[in-house]
């Protein structure tokens, strides 16, 4: 639905008759653009505007600047979406990656990155031998740019998996030999 000029999603929604008054909906709506949630009361009778929003898979190309250029895998159709819809997912995908993205009739207005990643450490500090019975972690900074907690084993070169969910190690997959 659009709202306020911006497209939502709605979370929950009741309807509610009071015994003295107008029935109204008390909503929970997720900005499609922004993520934020917010509780919003409608009375009855309002009208709201309806939008379609389509899932599509598409490929991450490059990036220029502000704007990361994603193909449509069936069009093959390049796009630029700027990259604060992309937002967090930035962090985890690569050039020629396949994404899901949320699409209405004119614009990409959110980006998913698959749920778990592989990516490779580019820099960290080596770990000290006997040191991994307190659990510590070190910073490791990924193919991507972003920086995420490891344990002290891991070195320059493995390849991790990702929860893009949380920016959270999950464990590694390769061993850098």
């Amino acid at each position: 639905m659009v709202h306020n000029g911006e497209p939502w999603l709605v979370v929950d929604f009741q309807h509610v008759k009071p015994g003295k008054g107008n029935a109204f909906v008390r909503t929970r709506l997720k900005n499609l653009k922004t993520g934020r949630v917010q509780d919003i009361t409608f009375r009855s009778g309002e009208k709201i505007e309806d939008i379609r929003v389509e899932r599509r898979k598409m490929q991450y190309l490059y990036r220029a600047g502000d704007d990361f250029y994603l193909m449509d895998l069936q069009s093959y159709e390049q796009i630029p979406v700027n990259a604060s819809v992309v937002g967090d997912a930035a962090n985890y995908i690569k050039e020629s990656d396949e994404i899901t993205v949320a699409c209405t009739d004119t614009e990409v207005i959110q980006v998913d990155a698959p749920m778990f990643v592989e990516l490779e450490v580019t820099e960290t500090e080596p770990g000290v031998r006997g040191d991994t019975a307190t659990g510590a972690t070190k910073n490791a900074t990924l193919e991507t740019g972003h920086i995420v907690q490891v344990p002290l084993f891991i070195e320059q070169g493995d390849i991790l998996k990702i929860d893009t969910r949380d920016g959270r190690y999950v464990e590694r997959v390769s061993q850098n030999r």
